[in-house]
């Protein structure tokens, strides 16, 4: 059987803590985005268009729906009888009876994943962030320095590099430095959390770290221990378009650039193609009297009220008198007449009553979870129902079974939650 050149191998798993409601019965990568997306369809998009047809996702919190969106990799062509998507999970062993319990370990737990294709590199990604990135012409990049690691790296404002790995190099890309979050960073090289490893030593480097933390990491590990014991360790520079959407403003911010009438994020570019689950669905239906004004529209919505600025999924009812402004709606949501949300996000199944008004009101941060609820957008959850006649103000969090008697003379006061299941942030 032929061995592969390069795998990749996917880190899914993660809980996305920082989105709020919106991943409390989903995993970040499987957040919807861009009316018809999931987050983790760019980074599979990337693969199968960069000519790598084996790729391992490596799942762990909230992952049915996630497994069901990948299935056997149709939409991705990666149905392969040799390769394709695998959906790898923590699984009990002999040695081994444990949860994934960093970025490394996720790996090291299934090196005999890896061994089976006996590959020559093996190439580590995230399924949270949004960009398109051709990956073969990093492993050339990797093949030219004759490097034993790459790191993709992307300049970020200075004033924000404290958020991110920074990554300080000499004049030919050499890294001679890994800075995890520095207070004051040297320069304004991000790490993107993309790499190339050549797997003879990622394998071994994966093998020593396990034996000494419980929680071995990528960032943390596996990158200083390489420069600590000399490996050659280059930095390959991506000037595409890449965010990072793990926070509630970062994700709206990244959803409402698509809709721009020249977008810097072109999602229909013939040849790089972003490839989705499709199920088939009617087309959209705009009502006379209607208006649909910069938006995305999903299919199979329709709309009988006013939508502005917004990125609305399939499948949603905007009915009559409705005005939605700046805005996220996700599939199967249903707007009710009369109703007016500015700056909301509406998650998938979501019912919101008639004469509602949702985000208005002074820009007042969470009082219980400021560091998700602080840009003025508020959010629903799934499946949520919210009666008629109710106002809500910014940066609020509703989720669960809400009815007319747990709402205080029919408000929410901005940065206020009604909160009604295990869990819900």
């Amino acid at each position: 059987m032929h061995k592969k050149e390069i795998i990749a191998m996917l880190l899914a798993g993660g809980q996305g803590s920082r989105l709020g409601i919106l991943t409390n019965h989903i995993a970040k990568p499987a957040v919807s985005f861009g009316g018809k997306y999931k987050i983790i369809d760019f980074t599979l998009s990337n693969c199968i268009n960069s000519g790598i047809d084996t790729v391992g996702v490596l799942t762990q919190y909230q992952t049915l729906k996630l497994n069901r969106h990948i299935g056997i990799g149709i939409p991705w062509d990666l149905d392969k009888s040799f390769g394709g998507v695998s959906v790898l999970s923590p699984y009990l062993s002999r040695d081994n009876e444990t949860w994934y319990s960093g970025t490394a370990n996720a790996i090291y737990q299934n090196i005999p994943f890896v061994d089976y294709y006996d590959p020559e590199y093996v190439m580590i990604l995230s399924g949270d962030h949004i960009y398109k990135m051709d990956y073969e012409n990093m492993l050339n990049y990797h093949k030219r320095k004759n490097a034993d690691v790459s790191i993709a790296v992307f300049k970020v404002p200075i004033h924000e590099a404290h958020r991110f790995g920074i990554m300080n190099t000499d004049d030919d890309n050499n890294i001679i430095e890994f800075d995890e979050k520095p207070e004051h960073p040297k320069n304004d090289l991000a790490s993107m959390g993309i790499y190339i490893f050549k797997w003879s030593l990622l394998k071994e480097a994966l093998v020593k770290a396990e034996s000494r933390y419980n929680n071995s990491d990528f960032g943390k590990h596996i990158i200083p221990r390489c420069l600590e014991c000399g490996h050659s360790i280059v930095a390959y520079e991506f000037e595409g378009f890449w965010k990072d959407v793990g926070t509630l403003e970062s994700y709206w911010e990244t959803n409402m650039e698509l809709i721009n009438l020249i977008p810097e994020f072109n999602l229909y570019e013939e040849y790089w193609k972003i490839y989705t689950k499709n199920a088939i669905q009617p087309p959209q239906y705009i009502a006379e009297g209607a208006v649909v004004d910069v938006c995305i529209l999903g299919e199979g919505t329709e709309v009988y009220g006013e939508v502005y600025n917004s990125v609305i999924g399939s499948n949603v009812i905007i009915e009559k008198g409705t005005k939605i402004y700046d805005s996220i709606i996700m599939s199967e949501a249903i707007i009710k007449e009369g109703t007016i949300i500015i700056k909301g996000i509406i998650s998938e199944r979501a019912i919101v009553g008639k004469n509602v008004v949702i985000g208005e009101g002074e820009n007042k941060v969470n009082d219980e979870f400021p560091e998700i609820y602080n840009s003025g957008i508020s959010v629903i959850g799934e499946g949520t129902i919210i009666p008629d006649n109710v106002w809500i103000g910014k940066n609020c969090a509703i989720s669960g079974t809400i009815t007319q008697e747990k709402i205080i003379n029919g408000r929410i006061e901005s940065g206020k939650n009604l909160l009604h299941e295990e869990g819900d942030i």
